[in-house]
């Protein structure tokens, strides 16, 4: 499944330093500032590092991120802010806008704006594991519990800290709800994939797989229109695959499900449900060739030269002749002139988020070592400064080259 998924680039930041001379009085406020500035640094090196595995990222945050709780929340765990929380400037850019940074003096914003990097690597990692020509057992599990684990991260941010951002979030910034909103569908959507793939692995139901097929069109067409009222040059790729995803899953959801009637033994129906799995993957075949087309942030996925696109086609044909063939010598049905309503509700297979909640404060972080940080020693003319704009530089994501498509499915 290499190249199966569409991934947006990575947010961008400026360094951040850290160094507050003459605030940080003693040793143990310097050693967090220093402790800061190198797990941020680390953090960032994690996220373009091919041999980064889920383990090392999240050591990687919990260090990060519960030292950086210390300029967000209180030390004594009332529920005062942190008196550090707006003493440090940080810069990101946004996964679809380019190289065009946000700039917000909030901790809050760091750990928002961290913490969507983070999910972005998590979808990253689950889309290079998918890329690999024989991927085990064990490997899918790891794509579809990335998936779900980004989600949840996406889902933790949008529902209890990007609210407390101190500047409101700019309409088509990446901490906007609606393209929150429609990462986390995405993220559900493809770990669902793996779902179905593993089910038509294992021969399941064909009711099973066509309910898990419709839900899971539904959500990325949800994602798509969740997309539908931003600026179509920022989100034109995107949404051509999630439209293209949308149309692929519909005719796989028909598909199975005039197996299912053919089985019933309705086989005019069954006709008829195959006929739309046809159009709709005539359909997904011209969207791959306009998403391929089509210019935009992020990496171009190439499904329709995937061995599990092109089974689809062979399927739908084969299932459709033999329909037809049953139709003529057995069941001698009418087709209806209306496609069968696919009124399918999955079960079992369904993807939710996986809850998320940042690490604790660090231990170094005592009110000995808050008190240490004194803001009275702040220049006073600080802000008059002008101060030199830091260069915020994209961040190098790894070229993955696709591998010979073994037709393996994810299973």
């Amino acid at each position: 499944m290499t190249h199966w998924f569409h991934r947006n680039p990575l947010k961008a930041t400026a360094p951040v330093s850290f160094n507050f001379y003459g605030v940080a009085t003693t040793p143990a406020a310097t050693k967090i500032c220093n402790d800061l500035r190198l797990s941020r640094i680390r953090l960032l090196e994690l996220f373009t590092d091919l041999s980064c595995n889920p383990e090392m990222m999240k050591s990687a945050t919990d260090l990060y991120f519960s030292l950086l709780q210390g300029f967000i929340i209180s030390v004594d765990n009332s529920s005062q802010e942190s008196k550090l929380r707006y003493i440090q400037n940080f810069k990101w850019t946004d996964t679809l806008q380019g190289q065009v940074p946000s700039a917000q003096q909030d901790a809050v914003f760091e750990l928002a704006s961290m913490g969507f990097n983070v999910a972005l690597w998590y979808t990253k990692y689950s889309s290079r594991l998918a890329g690999k020509e024989d991927i085990n057992e064990d490997e899918a599990k790891d794509v579809h519990r990335s998936l779900k684990i980004a989600a949840g991260i996406f889902k933790h941010l949008k529902e209890s800290h990007i609210p407390k951002v101190i500047t409101p979030v700019e309409k088509g910034r990446d901490l906007e709800a609606r393209l929150i909103d429609s990462y986390i569908i995405q993220c559900q959507a493809e770990a669902q994939e793996v779902t179905i793939a593993r089910a038509i692995e294992l021969k399941h139901n064909p009711g099973l797989i066509a309910a898990l097929a419709y839900e899971t069109s539904n959500f990325y067409q949800k994602a798509d229109q969740t997309l539908s009222s931003l600026d179509v040059t920022y989100t034109g790729k995107w949404r051509k695959y999630l439209q293209l995803k949308t149309c692929f899953y519909l005719a796989y959801a028909y598909c199975y499900h005039g197996q299912t009637l053919l089985a019933s033994d309705k086989c005019g129906e069954a006709i008829r449900s195959l006929q739309e799995s046809e159009k709709f993957f005539t359909k997904a075949e011209a969207l791959c060739k306009e998403y391929g087309e089509t210019k935009g942030p992020g990496t171009t996925a190439k499904p329709s030269g995937h061995l599990f696109f092109r089974k689809l086609g062979t399927l739908v044909k084969n299932t459709l002749e033999k329909c037809q063939r049953e139709n003529g010598f057995i069941y001698f049905q009418k087709v209806p002139p209306e496609a069968p309503q696919l009124e399918l509700k999955a079960n079992y297979g369904l993807v939710e988020p996986v809850p998320f909640e940042f690490p604790p404060l660090d231990a170094h972080w005592t009110p000995e070592s808050l008190a240490a940080f004194d803001l009275t020693k702040r220049p006073k003319d600080e802000s008059a400064k002008p101060k030199p704009e830091e260069e915020v530089k994209p961040l190098k994501e790894p070229d993955i080259k696709p591998q010979k498509d073994s037709g393996c499915q994810i299973s």
